[in-house]
């Protein structure tokens, strides 16, 4: 089988994509690929790590009035002219798309060529989403609460997890549970160092990073590190001022206090495995990778939605937060709120203990294979129109 995979703008519409391409060549090692995303964004040198075919069109948002609209507008013509190229050369069996705006020149381009299957990673539909959603074939969704967004279309598969992450939880790569699963706990104290019978808080804020989120940290660090081991991805771009701060609040710090704080600017796949694995609790943004990653480990959280993202992370924290498994934290009471709120789920077992039911309750480790089964029966499908 061949297929066009379309996600990008940010690693929130290309990881999950991937997921569902190792599913697709797990199932047929010959399936062929291709992926068509933006110029300029993140997902061509993350999909070229993986040794994937990539084609790069214009394309964005529609924005503005007058001649910025104008402008968009053209992009996106010719983005969609550029994909149409490729998806008649290439001549795909079906397309899938994880939404944002590098997504729509290529989707465009399938419409009436092939099925197109638009995976939602987030609980609730982008703008290009909801645009794109009038021509798709069908709508995989995370959870039961996006199913009102697309009736007849939506099919609820859960958020597909990379295979690398799947056996950290203990899971082979169609989400079936292992019969001699790894002993990742172990592995992932050895890796960062860890006291093995201490409480570990994994605290992160994706890729970039989340500045309040490193602020509120540093701030609360003296609290925190009696009572806790740290985790801290810090994201790329705040890591050198982080290491500086760390290294001069640590001075006056006894030395086995100090080498409790673990940092990090940014984990690849296999280590933030290990680093889900040894935690007993993570403090996050509320992107939609927590609605699958933290329900596969069964981690309870503490969520802090990007203010500046839309309703995005916020309906996503509340999907998690409703069911019990997280607590929802506003970022502009990080700075009082952090440390009281981390002292006090690790304090109560029990509290924890439910919040990780609650989490484990949630997960779908065969999301991934389940997008990748849709697929397949799309494109065996013949004489199908969008």
């Amino acid at each position: 089988m061949r297929y066009i995979i379309s996600g990008g703008g940010t690693g929130g519409g290309v990881y999950p994509a991937l997921a569902v391409v190792e599913s697709l060549q797990h199932h047929d090692p010959d399936t062929k690929i291709v992926w068509i995303g933006s110029e300029h964004g993140p997902e061509r040198e993350i999909v070229e790590r993986q040794h994937l075919p990539f084609e790069a069109v214009p394309g964005g948002p529609i924005i503005g009035v007058g001649a910025r609209a104008f402008s968009s507008s053209v992009q996106l013509a010719w983005g969609t002219g550029q994909a149409q190229a490729v998806i008649l050369k290439f001549k795909p069996d079906a397309t899938l798309s994880t939404g944002g705006w590098p997504t729509i020149p290529p989707t465009l381009a399938s419409w009436g060529r092939c099925p197109i299957l638009i995976n939602m990673p987030d609980s609730e539909p982008s703008a290009s989403i909801k645009m794109l959603a009038r021509i798709a074939t069908k709508i995989a969704v995370t959870s039961e609460d996006s199913l009102h967004y697309f009736p007849g279309k939506a099919i609820v598969t859960g958020y597909p997890i990379r295979a690398e992450l799947l056996q950290a939880a203990g899971f082979d790569p169609l989400g079936k549970p292992l019969d001699s699963p790894p002993d990742t706990r172990s592995q992932a104290r050895t890796r960062f160092g860890l006291i093995p019978d201490m409480p570990t808080v994994l605290i992160t804020g994706g890729s970039k990073g989340a500045r309040s989120l490193n602020e509120a940290l540093l701030r609360h660090l003296p609290d925190l590190l009696p009572n806790c081991q740290i985790v801290h991805i810090s994201g790329t771009l705040d890591w050198e001022s982080v290491q500086t701060r760390v290294a001069e609040m640590a001075k006056p710090m006894p030395s086995e206090l100090a080498a409790r704080y673990h940092g990090a600017g940014y984990l690849h796949s296999a280590d933030m495995a290990l680093a889900l694995a040894a935690a007993d609790l993570v403090v996050s943004r509320a992107g939609a990778s927590v609605l699958g990653e933290f329900p596969l480990f069964g981690l309870p959280a503490i969520l802090v939605p990007y203010p500046h993202a839309w309703r995005y992370q916020k309906t996503n924290a509340d999907v998690l937060s409703e069911r019990g498994a997280a607590i929802r934290l506003e970022d502009e009471h990080l700075a009082e709120n952090l440390a009281p709120t981390i002292l006090r789920v690790l304090s109560d077992d029990s509290e924890r203990s439910r919040m990780s039911e609650a989490m484990r309750s949630l997960a779908r480790p065969d999301a991934a294979a389940r997008i990748a089964d849709l697929l397949i029966e799309m494109s065996t499908k013949k004489g199908h129109t969008s």
